[in-house]
């Protein structure tokens, strides 16, 4: 539940930040709240990496430990 409560304030927070801020006023006081527009792109971009690193490391691993060994005739 408390993965569940995250993903949801992380979204919130992630939609607020990229679609209805540019609309707003860059004096609003609502703008102290969020980090610069660049973050907005790069977070993603490195979480995607870690992602993919990961997914590609726990690949690797499995690959490696289920092979098979070469018969020796």
């Amino acid at each position: 539940m408390g993965l569940v409560g995250f993903s949801l304030v992380l979204f919130t927070y992630y939609t607020i930040w990229v679609i209805i801020l540019p609309f707003v006023d860059s004096d609003h006081m609502i703008h102290k709240y969020f980090l610069p527009r660049e973050y907005s792109v790069i977070l993603p971009g490195v979480a995607a990496l870690v992602l993919v690193l990961c997914v590609g490391t726990f690949i690797a691993v499995v690959t490696w430990k289920n092979r098979k060994p070469k018969k020796v005739d």
